[in-house]
């Protein structure tokens, strides 16, 4: 299951405010991708999650494995008590974003270039966490050490899934086919005429990915 959010203008009273909107998908048994959810999100505390995810199971959603997604932390909570014997995948596009933030921009590729090396190979994690302590980035340190326990999960799963399951990169088509479509409107009155579109744009994609090829060939 991937979680993924863009952002769209809306209008709020007297005024407009960008507001994120989560989109949730999965990848079926048979290895076709499908969406499962969207919603607006007024906050993204641990009690939004939880509904959004006993909403999901409510509608059927079952067997659920592996959850990838940026760090918040109201996701992790609310994956650990909604989907009990999953597991929570940080997602490694947002791991080096993240840990890049405090890193001096010509030193950036170098220190994303490590990450991705060490995001294969435990001890190489380990080590880069206190080599980038050493070049005194603590603060990339710090970003990897949080996720320590988060960012393999993926290699529990076939080795010819890892690249497409390591991320939130399938959901990047989507986010720019609502942007691309919700252009035209600018700015949304209200959250009811943003949800209208994006559900229309939403059961557009899916026709398309339940009728196109597998994303991921499941081996038997």
């Amino acid at each position: 299951m991937f979680i993924d959010a863009t952002y769209l203008k809306v209008r709020d009273g007297l005024h407009y405010e960008n507001k994120a909107l989560f989109i949730v998908s999965g990848v079926r048994d048979d290895g076709f991708r499908e969406i499962l959810g969207a919603r607006l999100a007024d906050s993204e505390d641990s009690l939004f999650w939880q509904d959004l995810f006993e909403d999901l199971k409510e509608r059927g959603l079952r067997g659920v494995k592996l959850i990838v997604s940026d760090g918040h932390k109201g996701i992790q909570k609310a994956v650990r008590e909604s989907f009990i014997g999953s597991s929570w995948q940080m997602c490694h596009v947002h791991l080096i974003r993240q840990a890049l933030k405090k890193v001096q921009k010509k030193k950036q590729k170098e220190v994303a270039d490590k990450i991705k090396e060490a995001l294969v190979d435990r001890h190489k994690y380990n080590d880069l966490i206190r080599e980038l302590d050493k070049m005194e980035y603590k603060s990339a340190a710090d970003t990897l050490e949080n996720f320590q326990y988060d960012v393999m999960n993926y290699m529990q799963f076939p080795q010819s899934h890892w690249r497409k399951i390591r991320t939130t990169n399938m959901m990047e088509r989507t986010n720019k086919e609502i942007k691309r479509r919700t252009k035209v409107v600018g700015a949304f009155p209200n959250q009811e005429s943003v949800l209208r579109l994006v559900v229309s744009i939403l059961i557009d994609i899916n026709e398309d990915w339940i009728t196109g090829n597998r994303y991921i060939v499941m081996e038997q």
